[in-house]
């Protein structure tokens, strides 16, 4: 029987249509990708720059791109969830670096993002004028909304409110495209934010790696290879592997973002919103002129599908790297992967109780991302680039983009970090650097591991020469 990749010979519409049918891991990535973090980092963006940061909108969605063709790439080559790679070629040290990576910052990405689900349940209920006055607190959704993650997820009945949660979120990009032949954009003035520079100072840095961070989270890079694991695909399945990485993160990923932000630099600015309060209800008015008296409510009805939909993805991938790290089964037929998803699901209900607007908390989740991002990639590039590991190593240009890719992730976050080093006496900033100084020292010790294999690796060669 022919595989995926074999089923057809030549790009015609019925081989394209055929891969659509079969679109699947990158999409589950594609879906967390496009969540309320990046949402609110894109209208963030645009309310407080205007077109300034083009640039980074554009290049978050060609770097995610290469971010997931590499993570794609070792998934495929190795046939193995990426921990227990590390763990068989790097030793269970950098593996649980590796673990505790990305964890770190699932979890606090967990926390926020039920934040924003629990205050914008809370909005939804307010606004919609019910009666009873704990469906407005927000302590309350969270806690409801954790318990129906953990009961869902465990159970394997989540699947119905996923679905139905991407048909809220599609419903809201569709809206910020349509409004895009609505809102009037200047082509002239849009194209001077293509121009790479990072705007006033502290708050730039923090919203252009907010922005890079909904694209290339560490989050997204590791979970690949076990998605791929649960479809099946093998090195045989390259072809249908890239168009999946292809027109999920650099179409589909790309097409949101741009929408979004271009629609918010053009609509926000002009309506006198300040970015230092934005909340749901005023980010909505990026949608009034499309969406009229409506707006709000297809704001926050996407937002609330984005934060779903967001929520069930994150929740799995810590368990799913706790699971490869200690050899327990990735299903909910075993108890410990089955109890670790539900103590993560519940955990999140905490972000309930998180004072300050959640606009900002996202936008910081996904900087504090993007610091622990580079080490991973790191980590995909030295296993590509080991014939012992992979039996077909990396390319120049899968290496040129790999290595952009890390540059501008390490660029951006140091940004972010140095920033946060004005406010180191608070705790929230210590923590910031002091997780970054960290995974500065694993790169560190890291390519020096690498480094000393080479060189030991040419001296055998030339001795056997």
């Amino acid at each position: 029987m022919a595989t995926e990749s074999q089923q057809s010979g030549s790009w015609g519409a019925g081989r394209i249509g055929s891969y659509v049918d079969r679109l699947g891991p990158t999409w589950l990535a594609g879906a967390i990708a496009a969540g309320p973090a990046t949402m609110a980092s894109l209208l963030v963006a645009g309310a407080s720059f205007e077109y300034a940061l083009l640039w980074v909108v554009v290049l978050a969605a060609l770097l995610g791109t290469v971010g997931q063709y590499l993570a794609m790439r070792l998934g495929l080559l190795t046939e193995a969830g990426i921990v227990s790679v590390v763990e068989e070629h790097l030793g269970s040290f950098w593996a649980w670096v590796l673990v505790i990576d990305a964890v770190l910052a699932a979890g606090l990405a967990q926390i926020v993002i039920m934040k924003t689900l629990a205050d914008v349940s809370a909005t939804i209920t307010a606004t919609a004028g019910v009666g009873v006055a704990a469906l407005a607190d927000p302590r309350l959704w969270g806690v409801t909304w954790a318990v129906i993650l953990a009961l869902g997820l465990a159970g394997g009945g989540y699947r119905l409110a996923e679905v139905g949660a991407k048909v809220l979120v599609s419903l809201v990009v569709l809206t910020f495209v349509a409004s895009l032949l609505v809102v009037p954009i200047d082509p002239a003035d849009a194209a001077t934010g293509l121009s790479p520079e990072i705007p006033a100072g502290v708050d730039g840095a923090l919203v252009a790696a907010g922005v890079l961070g909904g694209a290339v989270h560490i989050t997204l890079l590791t979970m690949q290879s076990y998605t791929m694991r649960a479809r099946g695909w093998t090195e045989r399945d390259r072809d249908i592997a890239t168009f999946d990485v292809v027109s999920s993160m650099l179409v589909a990923f790309g097409v949101f973002s741009l929408a979004v932000f271009l629609v918010a630099a053009s609509v926000l600015p002009e309506a006198g919103v300040d970015p230092a309060t934005l909340d749901e209800i005023q980010a909505a008015e990026a949608l009034g002129p499309i969406a009229g008296e409506h707006a709000t409510w297809i704001f926050l009805a996407g937002l609330l599908g984005a934060a779903v939909s967001t929520l069930g993805g994150n929740t799995i991938v810590p368990p799913y790297l706790l699971a490869d790290k200690l050899g327990w089964d990735r299903s909910v037929e075993d108890d410990r992967y089955r109890a670790a998803i539900v103590g993560f699901a519940l955990i999140s209900a905490v972000g309930a109780f998180l004072e300050g607007a959640f606009f900002e908390l996202l936008v910081l989740m996904l900087a504090f991302g993007l610091v622990g991002t580079p080490f991973a990639l790191a980590v995909i590039l030295y296993l590509l680039n080991d014939p012992d590991v992979v039996p077909e190593t990396n390319s120049l240009w899968a290496n040129l983009g790999g290595v952009a890719l890390f540059a501008v992730a390490a660029v951006l976050a140091a940004e972010f970090v140095q920033d946060e080093l004005t406010t180191v006496t608070e705790p929230t900033s210590a923590f910031v650097v002091a997780f970054a100084v960290a995974m500065t020292l694993a790169i560190v010790g890291l390519a020096g591991r690498y480094a000393r294999e080479r060189i030991g690796s040419e001296r055998m060669s030339e001795r056997d020469g």
